[in-house]
């Protein structure tokens, strides 16, 4: 199972020195630099240094948006291999926290994407039984997670004419923390009906059919996960855990005991309503363990199961690579890295002071300090092969990246994007008349802003000039962002206004247009950094060029400019060598990551929406289609709760 590229493309521009500079440097240097601009095909690099040097590889972004965006690209380079998915399984997260000042305690409150959710457990799975595996990452990765030695040795496999009785069986299943649900079977859950067993994994697929025989396991079937058709009968096959912490019941009962151990001496450090508060939550978490193997909160006592001393680091996804049987070392690549390297960095303190005062206060046990990310030093530790991908590289980069690969030309000969200057005042007659400009080239438009509410009202303003424009920013669920991106690719609507979520890793080379409103705005969204990167977006179009609207040029702005300029000067003297002429970049437009729902309409989209999904629904009861009537009905529904949520999210930021 050797990584092999599927593609049309051949390396070309820098990129074939690039791959034979990084591949002769995988074992020479611990940390390698790309300074790849935008549009220069890093993607396609990376993908051929993992063909060569053949190792697991981590890849890892700093918002969900890239990391779906890479994870779409690696699947189509690598179709025959496995590409999985790891973010954060929250479509929303309110953490357990405790305000002193207040006497407020707020629970933990979760909603959990269930399709996301199976795909981390794809991944887990992936890396205890394969070698060819790619994981596209969040920053989750370097969070607490189930030891993978655990894992590894819990994961079932079951063959034909094994010796083992039904109710054996199913115990062992629930051991896995699988559900037994003889009514509804989804992911993690299994039936029992008569001498058969249905089981479908944690991370979805395929279901599989057990067949007994007395005391023996007659036959094992693949079947269709709708109908239950078979497809195909096997002599074996493994079952994996359904949850990352898993522990053998022997480490159960040690962690049990550990627990009540730590209650002992954390007890009299505490006040009256302090220790009375953790006994009752510990006693009650331990009853939970006790009875079903976990309870809520269980990753709070991952120390005691994984047998860690206090202030040792956790296991995480990055251990599953480690421990990976098939290949002693592997590949780590942090996309953007100027963004991805501070942010690993900040993420232990941060989770360490919402903690302090859970543990001061008697609501967790002092070990839950130890359901943490990685520290930064630790994290280092990982990075023994590490490939820093960026167009704008930090100073953390410079300092350890010990070769330093420059991709400066483009495949397709595109160059940096021209910038103009133009004033503020007017700018919006300006814009507005640039974006027909690109409309009449049937291409598109980013426009960034510095906050929400600019971007929103933004967005409104050009639909009343008969504009399809939406707007993008952090209160769009993951899932929905990758479906708006899409449908900017496919025409259904033209401009997208955003804040700091248009500056990285969004490929769209339908934008020819890239509008920086409040250019001279010194700050995080406005320093020569965020400048290039934003330019970067309209890198992918022979049309392309950049405006940037302010009343100043700054010394960001300059040295954003300057910057662009000495690469375009490069660009142009090889496409001149060469008799290049540049072309717009062909993307082919993925498939979607996962299904997702209808995304929030504003303004005047929000009616034009509605009436368009009614009139469908009155032609499918017309047509006496009512199973299309029914689902348009639910789809409007859905639509209208969004955007009463929505409405209220904008009441609020505007009181304040």
């Amino acid at each position: 199972m050797e990584f092999t590229i599927t593609s049309d493309y051949k390396p070309d521009g820098d990129q074939p020195r690039a791959i034979k500079e990084l591949t002769r440097g995988y074992d020479k240097y611990p940390a390698q630099t790309l300074l790849g601009v935008t549009g220069s095909g890093k993607t396609f690099t990376i993908a051929n240094l993992i063909q060569n040097v053949q190792k697991p590889t981590l890849v890892l972004a700093h918002n969900k948006t890239l990391a779906g965006q890479l994870y779409s690209e690696f699947k189509d380079f690598f179709p025959d291999n496995k590409v999985c998915y790891f973010i954060s399984y929250y479509d929303y997260y309110q953490p357990e926290s405790y305000l002193p000042s207040t006497d407020t305690y707020i629970e933990k409150e979760t909603m959990i994407n269930e399709k996301i959710d199976q795909m981390r457990m794809e991944a887990i799975a992936a890396l205890v039984t394969r070698p060819d595996v790619i994981v596209v990452a969040s920053v989750s990765c370097i969070y607490s997670l189930g030891s993978p030695i655990d894992f590894r040795k819990s994961v079932l496999r079951f063959t034909v004419g094994m010796r083992i009785t039904r109710n054996d069986f199913t115990k062992q299943l629930v051991d896995l923390l699988y559900q037994r649900n003889d009514m509804d079977l989804a992911p993690a859950r299994f039936r029992v009906r008569g001498d058969t067993i249905d089981i479908i994994q944690a991370f979805g697929g395929d279901a599989y059919r057990f067949e007994f025989f007395g005391d023996e396991i007659e036959a094992i079937s693949i079947c269709d996960l709708v109908t239950f058709d078979v497809r195909e009968e096997v002599q074996e096959i493994n079952i994996y855990p359904a949850k990352p912490f898993i522990a053998p019941e022997e480490k159960r009962k040690d962690a049990i005991a550990s627990i009540r151990e730590e209650l002992r001496e954390q007890l009299p450090k505490l006040g009256l309503l302090e220790a009375h508060r953790l006994e009752q939550r510990t006693q009650y978490d331990l009853e939970m363990i006790e009875q079903i193997g976990y309870c809520k909160g269980v990753e709070n006592y991952s120390r005691h199961f994984d047998g860690r001393k206090p202030g040792e680091q956790a296991y995480c996804l990055i251990d599953f690579f480690e421990h990976n049987p098939f290949s002693k070392d592997f590949l780590m690549v942090i996309d953007e890295s100027h963004v991805s390297v501070p942010q690993v960095r900040g993420m232990y303190f941060g989770d360490y002071s919402r903690k302090k005062n859970l543990v001061d206060f008697g609501f967790r046990l002092p070990s839950a300090f130890d359901n943490r990310p990685l520290k930064f030093a630790e994290f280092e530790k990982y990075m023994k092969h590490t490939v820093f991908v960026s167009a704008t590289p930090g100073q953390y980069e410079a300092d350890n990246g010990k070769q330093i690969v420059e991709q400066i030309v483009r495949p397709t000969g595109l160059i940096d994007p021209p910038i103009f200057i133009r004033p503020i005042t007017g700018q919006m007659e300006d814009l507005k008349n640039e974006i027909y400009a690109v409309l009449e080239r049937k291409e598109r438009v980013l426009v960034t802003t510095l906050t929400k509410r600019s971007a929103e009202e933004l967005a409104e303003y050009l639909v009343h000039q008969d504009i399809r424009a939406r707007y993008l920013h952090s209160e769009i669920d993951t899932l929905d962002r990758a479906q708006l991106i899409k449908e900017l690719r496919l025409g259904y609507f033209d401009v997208i206004v955003g804040i700091n979520l248009l500056r990285e890793g969004l490929d769209i080379p339908e934008v020819s247009l890239v509008a920086i409103l409040d250019a001279d705005k010194e700050g995080f969204l406005r320093n020569a950094t965020s400048l290039i990167q934003t330019i970067g977006r309209a890198a992918r179009n022979v049309h392309a060029k950049v405006i940037m609207y302010a009343d100043r040029e700054t010394d960001s702005m300059k040295a954003a400019i300057r910057e662009t300029d000495r690469r375009r000067i490069i660009q142009l003297a090889y496409n001149k060598k060469h008799g290049i002429t540049p072309t717009t970049i062909i993307k082919k437009l993925n498939e979607d990551i996962v299904p997702s729902d209808e995304l929030v309409y504003t303004g005047e989209l929000f009616p034009k929406k509605i009436s368009e999904l009614e009139a469908e629904m009155q032609e499918a009861v017309e047509r006496l289609d009512f199973e299309k009537a029914i689902t348009l009905r639910e789809k409007i529904k859905n639509l209208q709760e969004k955007h009463v949520e929505e409405t209220k999210k904008k009441k609020k930021r505007a009181k304040k």
